[in-house]
């Protein structure tokens, strides 16, 4: 019988995990491999023993204030904890810059594999923030993240990555950009975000008795909302869609990162007298917000353009081809490309008239709609369900641990 083999998994998120992709990939398709693993991290709530694949180490607490600064000591901690009980066949480690320094360290005393995982570009949002802190005012905030800055990307791309046997990155356009600094593209494997076949299946979701739904014509965001992310342009949309005479009602289905956040969505719809085109959920579980995202005409994908997010791989799309939801999506790379292959939506600038126009020509041309709602589904079935990448992602490891089967 062949012993499975082990990742040292050092992850950015708080455990335990509720990101897809951690939770599908690495806790459901993994293990069909024969691929375990187990998860060093920080708490973010009650925690068990172990989860689908292996264990977890929790070492400090995500909300501490220290956290920034604690993170890589942690992260070893847990890491020499997680070694004292076994010897894991690689060490990876998720969007951490001075734990994958550390992590690469201890790889090279062990004489495993490291790999790194990078689902965002981190030294790039360092530096983000610390031009959106400088606009406010140079205060004690802004010399922290301008030092963290400076150090990010040359400890990344000069330290980190050349260490390591394999780079797992977002999207094609983040491995063009690695490629560009001098990363191997043989080292590279890209994995866009997915969705989990079985929980996107249509005929299996209950959709909304939401009274408000009622006889409108709704149009969906399904996700987050934060200044960052530029939402009030989805309040922009929503303004041109009144204007335009459709009775269309906007629901997003989604939270902001903070209270405050979520106050600024509350009070921009106020400001613009859009209470009876908005519908701001707020924080839903998953189920009910499927519910209400089965209840839409349209589905709306605006990711803003520029380093951070031209290389990433928007969950919200792909989940809309799921459910078949015909889509408007804006066009970075990764986007523009889904849409391109799959034929399931429209893609357009990131422009409130350009959305609006999309999102009119998809309610009133019944026949578009419906051409576009058939072809998402059985596209996302063979190209972005989780089996098939949990497939593409295990072949990449048989090449990263070859020869370490027992």
């Amino acid at each position: 019988m062949r012993t499975p083999l082990s990742i040292a998994f050092i992850v950015r998120d708080p455990l335990p995990p509720v990101r897809a992709d951690l939770l599908t990939l690495f806790g459901v398709e993994m293990p069909r491999y024969g691929l375990a693993s187990a998860l060093v991290g920080q708490a973010g709530g009650d925690l068990p023993g172990h989860w689908n694949a292996g264990r977890m180490y929790p070492v400090g607490r995500f909300t501490n204030p220290l956290a920034g600064i604690l993170t890589p000591l942690w992260d070893l901690a847990g890491l020499v904890r997680l070694l004292a009980r076994a010897r894991p066949d690689c060490i990876q480690v998720r969007d951490k810059i001075a734990s994958g320094l550390l992590a690469r360290v201890v790889a090279a005393m062990l004489g495993i594999p490291f790999v790194y995982w990078m689902s965002f570009p981190i030294a790039e949002g360092y530096a983000v923030r610390r031009d959106e802190l400088a606009r406010r005012g140079r205060g004690p905030r802004w010399l922290a993240h301008a030092l963290r800055a400076a150090l990010a990307g040359p400890v990344l791309y000069r330290l980190v990555l050349p260490g390591a046997r394999h780079v797992f990155v977002q999207s094609a356009a983040m491995a063009d950009r690695l490629a560009a600094r001098g990363v191997s593209r043989a080292r590279m494997t890209a994995v866009p975000m997915g969705v989990d076949g079985v929980a996107f299946r249509r005929a299996d979701i209950v959709p909304s008795a939401d009274p408000r739904l009622q006889g409108r014509r709704v149009v969906l965001y399904l996700g987050r909302v934060a200044q960052s992310r530029q939402s009030g342009f989805l309040l922009d949309v929503a303004a041109r869609l009144r204007d335009e005479a459709h009775d269309v009602l906007l629901v997003i289905a989604g939270d902001a990162p903070s209270n405050d956040e979520m106050a600024w969505m509350r009070a921009e719809i106020a400001r613009r007298g859009l209470a009876r085109q908005v519908l701001l959920t707020g924080w839903l579980a998953q189920r009910e917000a499927l519910g209400y995202a089965v209840r839409a005409e349209v589905g709306l994908s605006p990711i803003p353009r520029g380093p951070l997010f031209d290389v990433s791989s928007p969950t919200k799309l792909v989940e809309y081809l799921a459910l078949g939801i015909p889509s408007v999506a804006n066009d970075i790379p990764d986007q523009a490309w889904v849409l391109a292959q799959s034929g399931a939506g429209l893609c357009v600038p990131m422009e409130a008239a350009a959305f609006a126009a999309a999102v009119c020509r998809l309610l009133d041309e019944p026949g578009l709609a419906a051409r576009c709602a058939a072809r998402g589904p059985p596209w996302v079935h063979a190209h972005r369900s989780y089996a098939i990448l949990g497939r593409h992602v295990a072949r990449a490891y048989a090449g990263i641990l070859a020869g370490r089967v027992a």
